[in-house]
């Protein structure tokens, strides 16, 4: 980005629970977005190309139990599906799972996918990288108003345009630990909490995807934390950061504007966006998305190797972050202050 690029975009504030059409910051509290009904799932879209640069989109899908959307694949969309509440069974070819809150599967451009929703009020999240994968669900004009799916399930199944359909059996799932990340850009399925870990004062950060896994699109990360006050103001020059509360709570300062995330809030920082985060509540856990992996060695140099899930109180000396940070001046990103000083609702 030019310096005019990056001041005009540093005094933006975000839009509030609007799509904006261009790549500026945005919050959508849970619910709020772009809503369709298909074949008796509620697509909520919180993210397309326009708003992203073109970069991913994205939507929650919320559907009652028996919901299918059977096996389809993409050829150039990378994909990723994150279960927020409920539980599903997805199949990859010869293989299935029942996945649950936490849990996620990661689907190659090519690979076939399918899923079934097996309690009601199931949500997932359904992550694709470029965008595009959801032009033909926005490209018409059908959205509905209300935030959950009818009882009498209406519309048409929705696949994304130029989807193949595949006729492979529905294997029955097996009972799988999934608790490695696969050496390269292949289909597989992630427990919460799993992946590579590392340690940062009261807190955990989990990678549910790798550079290496997306073709270099995005890589995801859960942060499991402690209460802990806001980091240093900064931001990024050739990547865009995307926030979403899983549990908890999370203060977001973002270009001298606070927000507060509750499970299931989103906000979309594009590059040059002037942020910090702070975590308000004990457990909470924060799912970022970062288009494109530029970004992935910070976590790797800013904090410690770990076997463990959760994090220890105390265990781990705050200056591990700064140091690695001193460290690697090459990481995308630019400090611009300290942290800023919570303003609204102090005391919560």
């Amino acid at each position: 980005m030019t310096a005019i690029d990056l001041n005009t975009m540093q005094g933006l504030t975000p839009i509030i629970n609007a799509l904006p059409g261009e790549p500026v910051p945005y919050y959508l509290a849970a619910g709020e977005g772009l809503r369709y009904e298909r074949d008796g799932q509620l697509w909520t879209v919180i993210a397309r190309g326009v708003d992203t640069g073109e970069l991913f989109d994205a939507a929650f899908i919320l559907g009652p139990r028996g919901a299918v959307t059977p096996f389809h694949s993409l050829p150039n969309h990378q994909r990723s599906y994150f279960v927020f509440e409920g539980s599903a069974q997805f199949w990859l070819p010869g293989q299935s799972r029942t996945l649950v809150q936490g849990d996620s599967i990661h689907v190659p451009a090519g690979t076939p996918v399918a899923y079934r929703m097996l309690s009601h009020m199931t949500k997932l999240l359904h992550f694709s990288a470029p965008s595009g994968s959801l032009d033909a669900l926005v490209g018409k004009d059908e959205n509905v108003d209300r935030h959950i799916y009818s009882p009498a399930g209406t519309g048409e199944l929705f696949l994304p345009a130029g989807a193949e359909r595949h006729d492979l059996p529905l294997v029955p799932p097996t009972d799988v630990w999934d608790d490695q990340l696969p050496a390269g850009a292949e289909a597989y399925f992630l427990r919460n909490r799993e992946g590579d870990r590392r340690g940062w004062p009261d807190a955990v950060n989990a990678y549910a995807a790798r550079g290496r896994h997306t073709g270099g699109r995005y890589f995801a990360v859960n942060t499991l934390a402690a209460p802990q006050p806001y980091i240093v103001r900064h931001f990024h020059q050739r990547h865009s950061e995307n926030f979403l509360c899983l549990s908890g709570r999370i203060w977001l300062w973002v270009n001298g504007q606070e927000v507060l995330l509750t499970p299931g809030d989103f906000l979309h920082a594009p590059a040059g966006t002037v942020h910090s985060f702070a975590i308000a509540a004990h457990n909470t856990q924060m799912l970022g998305l970062l288009t494109s992996d530029v970004f992935e060695p910070f976590f790797d140099v800013t904090g410690v190797d770990t076997t463990d899930l959760v994090y220890t109180e105390g265990l781990i000396n705050p200056s591990v972050v700064i140091d690695g940070m001193r460290a690697n001046p090459d990481l995308d990103l630019v400090v611009v202050g300290g942290p800023p000083q919570r303003v609204r609702a102090a005391d919560l």
